[in-house]
């Protein structure tokens, strides 16, 4: 009888995490004839004046100004948009060499993106199918895939909901009866103490806290070509100062390499996953 691989899952931010910058930023947004500036200027004093969620607001604004610019929102543009992103040193090929070191050592190891993104812009990147699921923003689309009204709206503290439906394996974001559930540890899929959050900034901290306090890994990453000045923190210093507040267990450049820190932080971890099991199988 095959040996029962030992469960972890690693979730994922997207923008900032795995890819630089803001994911609308690199081509749909010019394509609005806007600059970002402007564009996310308009989400906050939309936000503001209707009081509403911001990641509401600027899909909302997609939707709205690529209408008035008769730009198009359908998801194949969408994943268009997804298609030249650019990703971070050594993602494309970090997942399967992340899950094969974790089956090597009698782990599965399964991925999974909590993003504020859109979904199908992620699912249009060269890693969209790298993943086991992709929870993210998405809109609702008519009979032709045009986009008609926000669908899905994740933000910084929906987000934790997320974990608990990785933790418990419900792999949607419409079912809510079984992620309120009683169900006790030992029989959820993915332990807490079995999972890892990797994100780059203040919008990932209610995550990091709940994985933390759980038993999991929460790791910081950030750009290390983006410095600070005068008018702007650097991405390094913002995740130093998650990892001084204690939202992060470790702060690494978001370099995915072979060998690199993460790399190494990675199956460090792996590693210790392994280990705790057989401790825990021993005082039983």
């Amino acid at each position: 009888m095959a040996k029962k691989l030992i469960p972890l899952a690693i979730a994922y931010d997207f923008d900032g995490t795995l890819a630089s910058g803001n994911m609308q930023e690199h081509s749909f947004i010019p394509n609005l004839g806007m600059s970002k500036q402007d564009f996310w200027k308009q989400v906050k004093d939309h936000a503001q004046k209707h009081d509403t969620d911001e990641i509401l607001s600027y899909m909302d604004i997609m939707i709205h100004v690529a209408d008035l610019k008769g730009v198009p929102i359908n998801k194949k543009a969408f994943k268009g948009h997804g298609k030249d992103l650019p990703l971070f040193q050594g993602v494309e090929d970090w997942f399967g060499r992340i899950s094969k070191y974790g089956k090597s050592k009698g782990i599965k190891v399964s991925h999974f993106i909590i993003s504020s993104g859109l979904r199908e812009i992620i699912q249009g990147t060269a890693i969209g199918r790298k993943f086991n699921f992709i929870f993210a923003s998405g809109f609702r689309y008519d009979q032709n895939n045009v986009a008609k009204w926000p669908g899905l709206a994740i933000n910084y503290t929906t987000k934790t909901q997320y974990l608990f439906r990785i933790n418990k394996g419900i792999m949607n974001s419409y079912e809510n009866e079984k992620v309120n559930k009683y169900i006790p540890d030992a029989e959820r899929p993915v332990p807490f103490s079995n999972m890892i959050y990797i994100g780059d900034g203040a919008t990932d901290i209610p995550c990091m806290k709940v994985v933390t306090l759980q038993g999991g890994y929460a790791i910081a990453v950030y750009d290390p070509n983006k410095r600070s000045s005068p008018n702007r923190t650097s991405p390094k210093e913002k995740c130093m100062k998650l990892l001084e507040q204690g939202r992060a267990k470790y702060a690494l450049p978001a370099d995915y390499r072979e060998d690199k820190k993460l790399d190494q932080l990675i199956k460090t971890i792996i590693d210790r996953v392994v280990a705790e099991c057989s401790l825990s199988k021993l005082t039983k």
